[in-house]
C-alpha cells in the first residue's frame, strides 16, 4: 500500500477511531531539466548569500518569518511543533452537512482515508451512515504544515477526504456573472436538446491528456533522431447566429445515429438477391 501522509484518529461525539490517509489523485506532467547550452550539462542550483555574496551549503539554511521590510525573526522547527494544535494527531468532525449544499469550488486536494488496526467497525458504521443519510462531515486537521478545513464523504468503496479553501481564499470576481436576459426561450430549447443529444454516462478512463501523449512522443522521436511532427491545428468554428450554430451542431449529431441506423438495415436487405441468385442456380 502507498504510504500514509497522516495518521492519527477520527473523533465525532464520543466515537474515535484511528484512521490513516493517502493521496487520492496525483497530477501527471513531463519535467524538464536546466542544462547548459554550449555543452547539455547538468545546471545545479545554488543556494547564495547576497550579504556574503557567495554561495552556502544547505545545511546552514534556517527558517525566517520577514514581519517587515528586510527584517526577519529566526524560527525553528522544534518551535513550529509545540506550537502545532492538536488536531495534528486528532481530526474531529464538527458538523454534518448535506452534500449537496457543498459548492466544489472550495474542494482542494483529495485523500482517501482508511481505517487504521481496530478501527474498521467504526469505520465502516460511519461510511454506511454518510452514503444512506446524504450527509458529509466537515472536520478539522493539521497537515502540511497548516490546519484545513475538511470534508468527508462517501466514495464508491470508502471514504473520501478533501481539504477545504477558507472562504478568504476563494477569489471573488464582480465581473464573474451572467446575464440571463440575453437568452431566448428558443435558445434555451435548442440549447437543452444538444445537451440532451450529447448526453452520456461519466466514464473518466475514457478521457485522455493528449497534451502529455503528444509531447512525450515527441521526445521519443527525438531520441531516435526522427523529425518532429506538428499537432495538427485545432478547428475553431467561425462565429455566426447562435441559433443556427445550435441548429447545425444538431444536424451533425444526428448523420452518425442515422448512418448507424442504415448499416444495422443493410444486412437484411442484401439477404434476398443472394437467395434469389442461389435460386436461379438451382433450377439450371
Amino acid at each position: 500500500m502507498a504510504t500514509s501522509v497522516w495518521k492519527g484518529h477520527l473523533t465525532f461525539g464520543l466515537v474515535s477511531l484511528p484512521v490513516r490517509l493517502f493521496s487520492a489523485a496525483r497530477a501527471e506532467s513531463v519535467s524538464f531539466n536546466l542544462l547548459h547550452k554550449s555543452d547539455n550539462s547538468r545546471i545545479k542550483q545554488v543556494t547564495y548569500c547576497q550579504a556574503e555574496d557567495k554561495p552556502i551549503p544547505r545545511s546552514d539554511l534556517v527558517k525566517g518569518y520577514e514581519y517587515e521590510k528586510d527584517h526577519y525573526v529566526v524560527i525553528e522547527d522544534d518551535e513550529i511543533k509545540r506550537v502545532a494544535p492538536k488536531t495534528a494527531k486528532v481530526m474531529e468532525i464538527l458538523e454534518f452537512v448535506e452534500t449537496k449544499d457543498i459548492d466544489p469550488v472550495y474542494l482542494e486536494s483529495s485523500y482517501y482515508m482508511a481505517p487504521d488496526g481496530g478501527g474498521e467497525k467504526a469505520y465502516a458504521l460511519l461510511f454506511e451512515a454518510l452514503r444512506k443519510s446524504g450527509y458529509s462531515g466537515v472536520a478539522k486537521i493539521a497537515m502540511h504544515n497548516r490546519e484545513h478545513i475538511v470534508i468527508l464523504r462517501p466514495g464508491p468503496r470508502g471514504i473520501l477526504l478533501h481539504t477545504m479553501y477558507f472562504t478568504n481564499e476563494i477569489r471573488q470576481v464582480d465581473e464573474f456573472r451572467t446575464d440571463l436576459d440575453l437568452v431566448k426561450e428558443k435558445e434555451l430549447a435548442l440549447a437543452n436538446t444538444l445537451i440532451e443529444a450529447l448526453a452520456a454516462k461519466f466514464e473518466p478512463e475514457k478521457y485522455k491528456d493528449t497534451y502529455r501523449e503528444n509531447l512525450l512522443a515527441m521526445i521519443q522521436s527525438k531520441i531516435q533522431g526522427q523529425k518532429v511532427v506538428e499537432a495538427p491545428e485545432p478547428h475553431v468554428a467561425p462565429v455566426i447566429d447562435i441559433m443556427e450554430a445550435l441548429k447545425r451542431t444538431l444536424e451533425i449529431r444526428k448523420k452518425p445515429v442515422q448512418a448507424a441506423s442504415e448499416a444495422a438495415a443493410a444486412p437484411d436487405e442484401a439477404v434476398e438477391p443472394k437467395k434469389k441468385r442461389a435460386g436461379g442456380k438451382r433450377s439450371g
